[in-house]
């Protein structure tokens, strides 16, 4: 998926809350993609989808990537985190995982707005490695 080109500054610059609705999509696809690419069922695919698509797995990402983010993507973090969405959190999520939530949604969505399509990677890489280092401690 080929990122649009605009200014980083001219991203950073976006309402919080834009940048998370455009980070909420890229991220959906970023997963779909993922899945099938590892050729899973599409039952399987949905049922691993609608785990990495929710407030509570987006905050426990974010607290992976957290430690790496460059100034201006923590900045856009915090943004997004303390953005106040006119609506309440979705039934059967925390308000603080969808704060969090947002704060990721929103750094996907700035850094894909900006082009930054190589940065967007090395995070999903490490939210995917550290996943798996989770499942094979989990496993033996």
């Amino acid at each position: 998926m080929e990122c649009p080109r605009m200014e980083e500054k001219e991203a950073a610059l976006l309402n919080p809350l834009q940048l998370a609705y455009m980070g909420d999509a890229v991220w959906e696809v970023m997963v779909r993609s993922r899945l099938v690419f590892q050729r899973k069922n599409v039952r399987h695919m949905h049922l691993e989808s609608v785990n990495a698509v929710n407030a509570g797995a987006q905050a426990r990402f974010m607290d992976r990537i957290l430690p790496v983010l460059t100034e201006t993507e923590a900045s856009i973090f915090q943004r997004g985190r303390n953005a106040h969405p006119h609506h309440p959190s979705p039934r059967h999520q925390a308000s603080a995982d969808y704060a969090e939530a947002t704060g990721f949604e929103a750094v996907v969505g700035f850094l894909y707005l900006s082009g930054q399509a190589e940065r967007l990677k090395k995070l999903e890489r490490l939210i995917w490695q550290e996943q798996t280092e989770e499942g094979k401690e989990d496993n033996g």
